[in-house]
């Protein structure tokens, strides 16, 4: 008797689960035919999520990987499907995240006879605009070469950093067995599957040894150094040993510690070694730190960060240090892109991280600067709040102050066991800057791309990959109107995810930032961008979530309290619409980091 093969959609359903993947995120549609028949037959092992749109799907899949460290995986359709997911997937490249994207296409059979939406040899060639939009993008186009082309893929997306890559799908080829190489007068024999990832990837994993000892005869020579940590180092620190390792050697040292936005919760922010965070939206903290005269701030090592306009705050000259600029990053082509540096190492973040703890044992610094340092450190938190404004943070007024929410979160949310997802706009710059992360209480943004909506997808990806966490999205209203369709699937799958929506009736980031930038109209630029007085509370409801609305912190205390209880008892989506003060603005345009108004007028007109 024959022996039976299995097809390509079979195949690459085994690479996912070997992979450790357990939920999948997309809409489906015709060109997936052959996937959607195995994910039916293998429902008790992997679960197909379907979603509300495809945008929605990829985020999720983003905040999938975000919280796991596990792929990411998005499966849409053909044609408008697979641009649809293209912006969620072009995120997730950016932000360094480990997302395969997979795309149905149709028949190879009917390629250019103009079939309904005709991808690859149509006018939307998908693979093309997928190669334009992430690290790899390839056609399952023979299922002899399937196995191959599916492995690549993983270990590009696995990679460190992490990618996105795509998959084009044809129906009828994932319908195909996946064989051998046939050899000629032989019968089709099938691919043999690997037992482990290790079979068919592997990744980077060394830092250059002469590279870590300058480093540490650098930082030696400082007098007051300063160390900045970006999203690259996540996947490095979320292992307890190299962050065992980072804090013994910041401690030995008493080097300070910045992270960047997107960087935010790497390193515990209530470390009396930490200065929070530089960049947009800025903690206080860092700023006196570098502003000193005696000593000079003197060296900077940057490890995974990219040093862009958020990372720095539009490439503050404040950040250049009065002495050497260090640079890590396993992507030899962001070093010193933004700032000269005095030496760029092209290494992986943990493995750098853990050969410059075990080397700096070998000269430790002497006492007597090492306690300096530290009691500047302690000196500069006992004398400046960490905060653009404590009066907004504590205020009780109503309607509810952005910052104060902040407060009440971090006072309700469980302080061991919460994700938080910040969307763009403007509730991006109340998060990051008067959020505390630590460990146990993640704060995630997506700032390299910063698509709206974001958080509204991420949040549903995050409680599926941690149902015993606390998954709450932080969002403005324009964002959350962008993708707060995927309440719905939330609701129809049992995820009790949290969106906190701060309804200002307006696009406020660009009606302040224009305000800001160009002035004069501040009533126009308002009328200009509103939105409509839509009503969020039933739109939430509509869709299958308890809402609430509240004016107050204290009423935000209560719904709160009451919707992290009800998402986990009754696994059901909790949406709070806050009203909060309409004319507040985030700590984007602090005058210790960023010009002026007038400052920034003149500029802007030096620009034009």
């Amino acid at each position: 008797m024959a022996q039976k093969i299995p097809n390509v959609a079979q195949v690459l359903i085994e690479y996912l689960k070997l992979e450790g993947v357990s939920h999948v995120f997309g809409v489906p549609g015709g060109g997936l035919m052959e996937m959607l028949d195995e994910f039916y037959e293998q429902r008790d092992q992997i679960d197909y999520v379907i979603c509300r749109q495809e945008t929605g799907a990829a985020y999720m899949a983003d905040g999938y990987h975000r919280v796991t460290g596990k792929l990411g995986v998005v499966m849409v359709t053909t044609g408008p499907g697979a641009t649809n997911a293209l912006t969620g997937v072009m995120n997730a490249e950016a932000g360094g995240a480990a997302v395969l994207a997979l795309t149905g296409e149709i028949a190879e059979a009917y390629a250019g006879m103009g079939y309904l939406q005709e991808g690859i040899d149509g006018k939307l060639d998908v693979n093309q605009v997928y190669q334009a939009s992430c690290a790899s993008s390839t056609i399952l186009s023979n299922p002899v070469s399937a196995q191959r082309l599916i492995e690549a893929a993983l270990r590009t997306a696995m990679s460190v950093p992490h990618h996105a890559a795509h998959l084009s799908l044809p129906v009828d080829v994932t319908a195909k067995p996946a064989t051998k190489l046939q050899k000629q007068g032989k019968l089709p024999e099938p691919i043999d599957m690997p037992d482990s990832p290790a079979r068919y990837r592997t990744a980077p994993s060394e830092a250059p040894l002469r590279k870590v000892e300058k480093t540490l005869e650098l930082l030696a020579a400082a007098k007051r150094p300063l160390i900045m940590l970006g999203n690259g180092c996540r996947e490095a620190l979320r292992d307890p040993g190299t962050l065992q390792s980072f804090t013994r050697f910041i401690e030995a040292r008493g080097i300070p510690v910045v992270t960047t936005a997107d960087g935010k919760g790497i390193f515990d922010e209530n470390h009396p070694l930490s200065l929070r965070m530089f960049g947009i939206a800025n903690c206080m903290w860092p700023y006196y730190w570098m502003n000193q005269n005696e000593p000079k701030y003197d060296a900077l090592l940057v490890i995974g960060s990219g040093m862009g306009e958020l990372a720095t705050n539009k490439w503050n000259p404040m950040l250049i240090p009065d002495g050497p600029l260090i640079q890590l990053d396993a992507y030899q082509r962001i070093i010193a892109r933004d700032f000269p540096v005095d030496l760029g190492i092209v290494g992986e973040a943990g493995a750098f991280i853990n050969a410059l703890a075990r080397l700096s044992g070998e000269a430790p610094p002497p006492p007597d600067e090492v306690a300096e340092r530290k009691a500047k450190v302690a000196q500069i938190k006992a004398d400046h709040s960490p905060f653009f404004s404590d009066d907004e943070y504590k205020s009780d007024a109503e309607p509810v102050q952005p910052a104060a929410l902040c407060r009440v979160m971090q006072e309700v949310l469980p302080a061991d066991n919460t994700i938080i997802m910040l969307d763009a706009g403007n509730c991006v710059g109340w998060g990051a800057h008067y959020l505390v992360s630590k460990p146990g209480f993640e704060v995630h943004s997506s700032l390299d791309m910063g698509p709206m909506g974001f958080a509204s997808g991420a949040v549903v990806g995050a409680k599926v990959a941690r149902p015993d966490a606390t998954c709450v999205a932080f969002t403005g209203d324009g964002a959350f109107m962008m993708q707060g369709t995927e309440i719905s699937t939330a609701q129809r799958n049992g995820i009790g995810a949290i969106w906190v929506v701060l309804h200002d009736d307006d696009l406020s980031m660009v009606s302040q930032g224009m305000e800001h930038f160009k002035g004069g109209k501040p009533t126009a630029w308002k009328e200009m961008f509103d939105l409509g007085t839509p009503n969020l509370k039933k739109f939430a409801a509509g869709l299958g979530a308890d809402a609430y609305s509240v004016k107050s912190p204290d009423a935000f205390k209560k719904a709160l309290a009451k919707a992290v209880k009800r998402a986990d008892k009754d696994s059901k989506p909790q949406v709070i619409i806050a009203e909060i003060n309409r004319e507040v603005e985030p700590p984007y345009y602090n005058p210790l980091y960023v010009p002026t108004r007038e400052q920034a007028r003149t500029l802007t007109r030096q620009g034009d």
